[in-house]
């Protein structure tokens, strides 16, 4: 397959997003990829949960079998974040995206026929691999390459737009499971995954500034008042470099950390709440407060990072998840709870694009997507770990309370070593 078309053809042929007067490109893509992420998070990633009831019911499996393999397709995107971080180095994201939709599309369809256990599991593992494709590592590479001055802007963006995923699609899919049944709800979101991101992933998608004769952030090269700077100017570390890197180590241990406190609480809040006495009701809708406060958290924190060193921003966003898992475990009222939501929530919506602009301002643009496929192996790993291993320390001592003060040690140590992480460059 083709990777990137030429520069004189890409310089003819711009998408009619870019059409607007005074537009740089790299808000066109910007905004396409805000759109195809919301779309492919909304039907790959939230959507999953509404139809582990009715699969249930009509298939008999287990509810640990369907959930198996959601985990499992987690672990291979971790996986294949490191080739697909390689791939957008060399070729750009505009051939992956656009394959990686098509996959997806065909994938969602064979789900909605599927019959067997193992065929089931063989078609997770391969919306794993597309996972990696068309979810958040590509989107990130084309903010780190397109943008500097901007990074933040860009990345509050696309993160707050994508963040609406699971406000859109767990009620369409649930409107279309009541209104059909499961199998033809799949079918229904399969097209709207497929219309939708494989038109804007072809169409859109460009690699770099320089394929159009820009400059990163805007302006052509060589243009009079062109911005002063460019792709070439922003030094980037190698692979090799920043693996012997101590502050690779520490930027990998603090969301390392980070996330297994993030989705130790995602998993086990619920029947914490629910074992302190609150309602099943109030204990769910704390839980889904922490999801919609994270849109907030992205406004507040991302375009920190363009006034404050992003380290410090980073620790921050780490601090404040610490400071509300301290108000959970020593606040024993609905107020404490109302507090953890809000300070948790906030904190949480703004850990990824935190990532993606730590790693692109520590490393730069050139080898971007390798080293950030390789922090989103780790990240990947502890979300896996995080959930299995506070149940086994659940089930050993027989309490929430042990869990919750290693959660908060694990927060803790996750925002000293984001102070670590100092630029490379």
């Amino acid at each position: 397959m083709a990777g990137e078309m030429s520069d004189t053809v890409s310089r003819r042929r711009i998408s009619p997003l870019a059409r607007v007067r005074g537009m740089y490109y790299g808000w066109a893509m910007v905004l396409a990829l805000s759109i195809t992420e919301t779309t492919s998070f909304g039907i790959l990633y939230y959507a999953f949960a509404v139809f582990l009831t009715p699969m249930h019911e009509d298939l008999g499996w287990s509810v640990a079998q369907l959930t198996g393999a959601f985990s499992l397709a987690l672990l291979i995107s971790g996986v294949a974040a490191v080739p697909v971080g390689r791939w957008l180095d060399r070729r750009g994201p505009r051939a992956l995206m656009t394959a990686g939709s098509i996959v997806a599309t065909l994938l969602v369809l064979a789900w909605a026929m599927v019959d067997s256990l193992i065929v089931y599991y063989l078609i997770w593992i391969g919306i794993g691999v597309v996972m990696a494709a068309v979810l958040y590592e590509p989107a990130f590479y084309v903010v780190a390459t397109w943008f500097r001055r901007g990074r933040g802007r860009a990345l509050t963006v696309l993160t707050f737009l994508a963040g609406l995923a699971s406000v859109i699609f767990i009620p369409l899919a649930s409107v279309l499971v009541n209104a059909y049944d499961w199998r033809t709800a799949l079918v229904i979101l399969a097209l709207i995954l497929g219309v939708v991101t494989i038109p804007l992933h072809g169409l859109v998608l460009r690699r770099n500034p320089e394929a159009l004769g820009l400059e990163v952030d805007g302006g052509r090269v060589g243009s009079a008042g062109s911005a002063p700077v460019s792709g070439s100017l922003e030094t980037s570390v190698t692979v090799r470099e920043a693996l012997r890197a101590v502050p690779f180590w520490w930027l990998n241990a603090a969301f390392f950390l980070a996330n297994l406190a993030t989705m130790t609480i995602i998993v086990h809040l619920i029947p914490y709440l629910i074992r302190e006495g609150y309602s099943p009701a109030f204990a769910a809708s704390a839980a889904g407060a922490i999801g919609l406060l994270a849109l907030p958290g992205r406004l507040i924190f991302t375009p920190l990072g363009g006034r404050i060193e992003r380290r410090y921003v980073t620790a921050g966003i780490f601090a404040c998840q610490t400071v509300a898992l301290l108000v959970l475990l020593l606040s024993q009222s609905t107020a404490g709870v109302i507090a953890f939501v809000i300070l948790f929530g906030i904190g949480f919506g703004a850990i990824t694009p935190a990532r993606a602009a730590l790693v692109s301002e520590m490393y730069g643009p050139a080898h971007y997507g390798s080293i950030n496929g390789i922090v989103s192996m780790f990240i990947t790993a502890s979300r896996g770990i995080a959930p299995f291993g506070a149940g086994v320390l659940f089930t050993i001592l027989a309490s929430y309370q042990p869990v919750l003060w290693t959660t908060f040690a694990v927060s803790l140590l996750a925002s000293v070593a984001a102070l670590q992480a100092r630029s490379a460059r």
